[in-house]
């Protein structure tokens, strides 16, 4: 099967007996915290939770370095000074805590409006809430991008530190209609998202071409690229063994038929991991293994990952 053909039937959802796309959405929000790490230092001024390569008054001490290379005769550490056969006096440095600026790239192509039990843009919206949130009460400041063809409008969200506004943000994300197939948007986003290093979390099922994933992430290089895989398992893995299955692509809006057996179930679980494999493998030369989620959201598997404790 052709990469194009493996891209249409991940994309496709049931006509009967499925929800279909969820138009208008309520859900209250939950609390969650989400500590994620990094495993690179902040150049950012402004204070915040993370280890930076800013010196500061205080913090995590660094080393000693004499006064004339930190002229601050306040941290003087004589106890250091006395052992120096020349003379010198040494100071202590202190590695100041920074802020980071963090980003949500929300793929609004048409596989993402599959809506099972749990749908996939609510599954999007609630992580979403939960980073901004998590984001807001460590101070660093948060910004959400949503991708269709282009960068929507009205789900582009300059990164900030207020909490004016976050309530819309989230309900405007729910409340979005995927369509079509292009991804034109998360690119765009990556030219926007240009300068100093940010944390970006790419939300999408990852249903594109291989060249397209690769592309994305070439362009967000220098980025701490975070990707969030969100599946539905009736997409895929819950497909009967036996019976006609009529499909639609939610992307194209093209229809078929399928005389399902465990021989041709067998292989399209084959080729949806294989495929998975290819994003695994490009996800990890770009710097992160992808955490792959199913909805609705696993918070527990989620922390773990963004601890560094699952991949």
């Amino acid at each position: 099967m052709t990469d194009g053909a493996r891209q249409q039937m991940a994309s496709e959802q049931p006509t009967a007996g499925s929800t279909g796309p969820v138009k208008k959405r309520t859900k209250e929000r939950q609390s969650v915290d989400l500590p994620y790490r990094l495993a690179w230092r902040s150049t950012a001024v402004r204070t915040g939770a993370h280890r930076g390569t800013i010196e500061g008054a205080g913090g995590l001490f660094r080393d000693h370095v004499q006064l004339l290379r930190s002229p601050d005769p306040r941290r003087i550490d004589l106890r250091v000074s006395m052992r120096d056969p020349y003379g010198n006096l040494y100071v202590k440095r202190f590695e100041q805590k920074s802020a980071i600026t963090l980003y949500c790239l929300v793929d609004l192509s048409g596989s993402m409006a599959f809506g099972g039990a749990s749908p996939k843009l609510d599954a999007a919206a609630d992580i979403v809430g939960a980073l901004a949130a998590s984001s807001r009460r460590i101070g660093d400041s948060f910004g959400l991008i949503g991708c269709g063809r282009h960068i929507v409008p009205e789900l582009m969200f300059p990164a900030t530190r207020s909490r004016g506004g976050e309530n819309e943000m989230i309900e405007r994300l729910r409340h979005a209609e995927p369509q079509g197939h292009s991804v034109g948007g998360l690119l765009e986003a990556a030219g926007y998202l240009a300068g100093h290093r940010k944390l970006v979390f790419v939300i999408s099922d990852f249903y594109f071409p291989d060249e397209t994933v690769e592309a994305i992430f070439d362009a967000l290089t220098g980025h701490d690229v975070v990707p969030i895989v969100l599946r539905d398992e009736t997409e895929a893995r819950e497909l009967p063994a036996w019976g006609l299955l009529t499909l639609r692509d939610l992307e194209t809006g093209g229809h078929r038929m399928l005389a399902m057996r465990p021989s041709l179930r067998k292989q399209l679980i084959a080729e949806a991991d294989a495929r998975d494999r290819v994003l695994g493998s490009i996800a990890r030369r770009h710097g992160r293994a992808p955490c792959r989620l199913t909805t609705p959201v696993n918070w527990d598997r989620f922390t773990e990952y963004l601890m560094g404790e699952a991949a």
